[in-house]
């Protein structure tokens, strides 16, 4: 869920102009998943923008504050998330933590890495939305040490139907700076798209699974 149509919009602009959101419909990206996709987004590029990533670390934190007040802990999901999540810590004056993947297979074998006490109230930070299976298991594995989980603030969403349905389901709440539709709004008023591409953007969003397959 978008809060601000304005703040979607300028995240998006961003993103487009320092090339962490990609839109090639001629040239279309593959994912890991197989899917063939006309967008690429790697919102860790941000991270090399200080202009940038002040204003997704202010506009998250703010966001942060007006949905939860100040939460115990920040969370970053492991490895997109864990810059962006420490910025939004520091500017919260917040401990962090961040959640792998899976257990570490030496040492202590941990999934969570910082300190981190059962109870605590907890917002995790995310970069990038697709299906929501990787960000849900880190929320699991918070679960698993009794956390109490807020909610979830990342920087970009597809808005694919099976991501709402997975956190519905978690009954976890899921909040973005921006969109595929304030992408796609934004990269059209702003010519960076043709009438042609936005056709087959469009076609896109409708059917990913099945798009140039």
């Amino acid at each position: 869920m978008v809060l601000d149509k304005q703040i979607a919009k300028k995240t998006a602009e961003l993103l487009l102009q320092i090339n962490a959101i990609k839109l090639e419909p001629e040239n279309p990206f593959t994912w890991a998943s197989g899917w063939k996709s006309p967008i690429y987004c790697d919102n860790r590029i941000m991270l090399s923008y200080p202009q940038v990533r002040n204003f997704v670390r202010e506009e998250i934190a703010k966001q942060v504050e007006n949905l939860y007040g100040k939460p115990d802990v920040i969370a970053g999901v492991a490895t997109g998330a864990i810059g962006i999540g420490i910025l939004v810590a520091e500017a919260l004056g917040l401990p962090f933590v961040y959640i792998r993947p899976k257990p570490k297979e030496h040492g202590r074998q941990n999934q969570i890495e910082g300190y981190f006490e059962a109870g605590q109230s907890v917002v995790v930070i995310e970069d990038l939305i697709s299906t929501g299976n990787s960000s849900l298991n880190a929320v699991q594995a918070l679960k698993e040490q009794n956390a109490d989980i807020k909610g979830m603030i990342a920087i970009f969403t597809y808005g694919f139907p099976v991501s709402t349905e997975n956190f519905e389901k978690e009954g976890i709440e899921l909040h973005t700076l921006s969109d595929y539709e304030h992408l796609i709004e934004q990269a059209s008023e702003t010519n960076y798209i043709k009438e042609s591409q936005l056709k087959t953007l469009l076609e896109w969003r409708s059917n990913p699974q099945e798009w140039k397959q």
